[in-house]
């Protein structure tokens, strides 16, 4: 599992500063933080990079702002990038206010969110 501990603490101390009830989960090669059992935001380090990303899930209208903003790409594992799901690179998430533009973003797409099926 690759992810910036330290982006990690910073997610996890808005959150608890935010009063937000999360937990954390290890998934997509890194750690996600889970809001009312959805997934919610996370980090990554990107194999090819070596870059800190911020995976960030946004509602379609912000997403496709998003993706005009430097600093973001489409979340892409597969060869096909998942519809609101983003990735912040290191230069977009480096200051507090920058951090939490983003994450305010997921703590507001998060209400709205589907729930993934149980297994």
């Amino acid at each position: 599992m690759a992810y910036n501990e330290d982006t990690v603490q910073r997610i996890r101390e808005y959150f608890q500063k935010k009063k937000v009830d999360f937990y954390e989960k290890k998934m997509f090669a890194g750690v996600c933080f889970m809001v009312d059992d959805k997934m919610c935001c996370g980090s990554h380090i990107d194999k090819k990079t070596n870059q800190d990303f911020l995976l960030c899930r946004i509602a379609p209208e912000d997403y496709v702002n998003a993706l005009e903003q430097e600093n973001v790409i489409p979340m892409d594992f597969t060869g096909k990038p998942m519809k609101g799901y983003i990735f912040v690179t290191e230069d977009g998430h480096k200051t507090t206010k920058e951090l939490v533009y983003w994450l305010d973003l997921c703590l507001k797409f998060n209400p709205l969110a589907k729930s993934s099926k149980k297994r």
